[in-house]
């Protein structure tokens, strides 16, 4: 969205709105115009998948084939289809010659861009718009025509699918699909999902997923911007408007961005306190996760605003650290340390990450282990809850290469105490963020804080590692604290 030509723009946009007018319908349905052709190519691919003379791949699938240390984008050479669920509109001017899809309409996993030599492409690819691509459909022919997986710029990490190429001294970079190309490879169903936005926090948002259709709730913009609207003037291109959420004792932070061509950039910003839907993108040099805007409409601030807790009402019910552990010492004492599977238990490390310097940690892996499978629990003391109102948990996780394997963190009021009795209590997923897998392994992060008031009695807290000899990762965790109202 940064370093448009105005001048560029205007011309695209006149030639585009005479394109737009003779083969796209603002009622979103596959236009009569074009519709006996792109109906037929589409159905040849739906019947080429059903025989198997196609092969259908997935988004993550297809970004898989980009090997960034090569720095060059790859041009696919089979005859594959990938199918997705469009979650950009440029409707309001926010997103320019882009268009994001990601796997599903609901829980994505994965997501990819494509960049256009089209604008107001919402008439074709409307949100929530099926959308089938032919990544090289001159496969047949022999000639190479496949379409290129790489970065539209370079080193901002965002995997996107272009026409082209192009280098310069920084590096080669993917450009953008051509109308004749579009017409050959993307090509829409008469299906527009509706997208359901992922719901998480700031903390968990991370680069995988750039493109999904998100949601984050208790948020409100910084204090210092009441008054001001989504664009500043004094800017060229975008914006940056910090939205705050309330963790508990401090905020975090996020920031939204709003191009200067966007039709709601004079808007005021809300002042209160609520739900923002927004599709993750990068800054302009992939630096910084940012949340892009389809419409305000989705942003629905009606609450008061967040007020933080004071640290000074708390006390501390538990709190470990792992300093008194020497290194590779197994955790013990007040701790259950179990193997339900396999050979590793969870022990005390050191650690050098920049996130956590110095630092005795307990952590978990599965590596070298020679197991089948890996099942291994470290669970807290007892922990009173009827003794207060308010108890609040927290902690921070790490990995090293997790894998695919994985770590959850678990609640019952009903464990006896024993080895036995672990697989046969009730264990309850609690909402502490752990560790996405595509962390960068030196940083550690932070799990908010997490609500124990909803349960009572006597309770124990889990963190549960499986894997498998298949999925061998390491996870790290520390700083555990049990905070209760005074």
């Amino acid at each position: 969205m940064k370093t448009i030509n105005f001048k560029n723009y205007l011309l695209a946009l006149l030639a585009s709105v005479a394109f737009v007018s003779c083969v796209q319908d603002d009622d979103f349905s596959v236009p009569e115009s074009v519709g006996t052709e792109e109906n037929k190519a589409l159905t040849e691919i739906l019947a080429g998948l059903d025989s198997g003379a196609m092969n259908l791949v997935s988004i993550s699938e297809v970004k898989a084939m980009y090997d960034s240390s090569s720095e060059l984008p790859f041009q696919v050479d089979t005859d594959i289809v990938v199918k997705g669920y469009v979650t950009s509109s440029d409707l309001t001017g926010n997103f320019y010659k882009e268009v994001y899809l990601q796997d599903s309409p609901e829980n994505p996993t994965a997501a990819i861009k494509i960049i256009l030599s089209q604008v107001d492409s919402y008439n074709r690819f409307n949100k929530g718009r099926e959308v089938y691509i032919r990544l090289n459909p001159t496969f047949e022919s022999g000639v190479p025509g496949g379409l290129y997986i790489g970065e539209e710029r370079v080193g901002n990490e965002v995997i996107t699918l272009g026409g082209g190429t192009e280098s310069d001294q920084y590096g080669t970079t993917v450009t953008s699909l051509s109308k004749s190309q579009m017409d050959a490879t993307l090509f829409r169903s008469e299906v527009t999902a509706d997208i359901v936005p992922l719901n998480v926090q700031f903390s968990q948002i991370a680069s995988v997923h750039v493109g999904m259709f998100v949601q984050i709730d208790n948020v409100e913009f910084e204090d210092n911007l009441a008054g001001l609207r989504y664009f500043d003037p004094s800017e060229d291109y975008d914006t940056q408007r910090t939205l705050q959420s309330c963790s508990g004792f401090s905020y975090s932070n996020m920031g939204l961005e709003t191009s200067s061509f966007s039709s709601f950039k004079n808007e005021v910003l809300p002042v209160g306190n609520g739900s923002i839907s927004a599709v993750v993108s990068k800054t302009y040099d992939g630096s910084t996760l940012i949340l892009v805007l389809n419409t305000t409409d989705d942003v629905n601030f009606n609450d008061a605003r967040c007020e933080l807790l004071n640290i000074d009402d708390f006390g501390v019910l538990l709190e470990e650290d792992f300093e008194t552990y020497s290194n590779f010492d197994a955790i013990s004492g007040d701790w259950t340390n179990y193997i339900e599977e396999g050979s590793r238990d969870w022990i005390a490390r050191t650690t050098n990450d920049t996130g956590n310097p110095g630092s005795r940690i307990a952590q978990i892996s599965a590596y070298n282990s020679g197991d089948v499978s890996t099942v291994s629990w470290l669970i807290t003391p007892g922990l009173d809850l009827d003794a207060q109102e308010f108890e609040f948990f927290d902690f921070e996780s790490s990995n090293s290469f997790s894998d695919g394997s994985d770590l959850e963190l678990l609640i019952s009021t009903d464990w006896d105490g024993t080895d036995a009795g672990v697989s046969s209590a009730t264990w309850t997923s609690l909402p502490g963020i752990i560790v996405p897998d595509n962390t960068y392994y030196k940083d550690w992060i932070y799990s908010g804080l997490v609500d124990l008031s909803p349960y009572s009695g006597n309770a124990h807290i889990a963190f549960k590692y499986t894997a498998n000899s298949g999925n061998t990762g390491t996870f790290e965790i520390d700083n555990i604290k049990v905070l209760v109202q005074n």
